[in-house]
């Protein structure tokens, strides 16, 4: 890994390494990503067949999507640049007997060494904990084939975002720890469609997540004024700007 281009936030990579290990338990710090998790993953499974599907979840922690994606039959790599993260994701393959092939690298050096590798890109609750997040969607877009799937997820950038994901999520309900996002890293979906389209991608659909605390359940639909989804399409040639 190139460290002296690499797109990190050594802070953000302290906070997940520093909570690593409690990734697989549903009852811990991260029980909103284990919650989230089958609404993500039945939105993807509604938009492309993953059994065969070569797909690279780009920010993997600790693998929890990593590991439906390859349930569903497709075959795996999950890369993330949290060490301790990606230890916790090998260990607990003991555990589900899945495959994955775990690797600890960016998204940009991933896509220099495995160009057009890839039917299927997923980069969920990532973006927002980078410096530079065009260059992750460009990255991603590098990896896929054309007619490849990319699917990711974010949070809006307006004041309901800010009320309930951090005052609310972080502050009141707890349901992640404080200090989990930074108000001004959030991304607009004009925004995200813009780096989409500049780096190749065809937007397909938008889709808000909306996750209940105390009942502990996600629906994917509705608005997208907090969390949402992006599906987008590879096509033949960037757009120019």
């Amino acid at each position: 890994m190139n460290e002296n281009k690499a797109n990190i936030d050594p802070g953000e990579q302290q906070k997940f390494d520093g909570i690593a290990a409690t990734w697989w338990d549903p009852d811990g710090e991260l029980k909103p990503l284990h919650d989230l998790n089958p609404a993500r993953l039945a939105y993807i499974a509604d938009k492309v067949e993953l059994k065969g599907a070569k797909a690279v979840d780009v920010g993997c922690g600790g693998g929890i999507l990593s590991e439906s994606l390859a349930a569903a039959g497709a075959e795996v790599t999950g890369i993330d640049i949290a060490e301790k993260a990606l230890a916790v994701a090998r260990l607990h393959l003991f555990e589900s007997s899945c495959e994955v092939d775990y690797q600890q690298t960016t998204a940009e050096d991933w896509a220099e060494q495995n160009p057009v590798s890839a039917g299927v890109v997923t980069c969920m609750e990532m973006l927002e904990h980078v410096p530079d997040p065009a260059s992750v969607v460009a990255a991603c877009a590098g990896i896929l084939r054309p007619g490849g799937h990319l699917f990711m997820s974010t949070l809006n950038r307006n004041p309901l975002s800010f009320a309930v994901a951090i005052v609310g999520g972080e502050h009141i309900a707890r349901v992640v720890p404080k200090g989990t996002h930074q108000y001004d890293r959030f991304i607009r979906p004009s925004e995200l469609c813009e780096w989409l389209r500049a780096a190749g991608m065809q937007p397909m659909d938008i889709s808000g997540i909306h996750y209940n605390p105390l009942e502990r359940t996600a629906r994917v639909g509705g608005h997208v004024r907090v969390n949402y989804l992006v599906h987008a399409i590879k096509t033949e040639t960037k757009t120019e700007k």
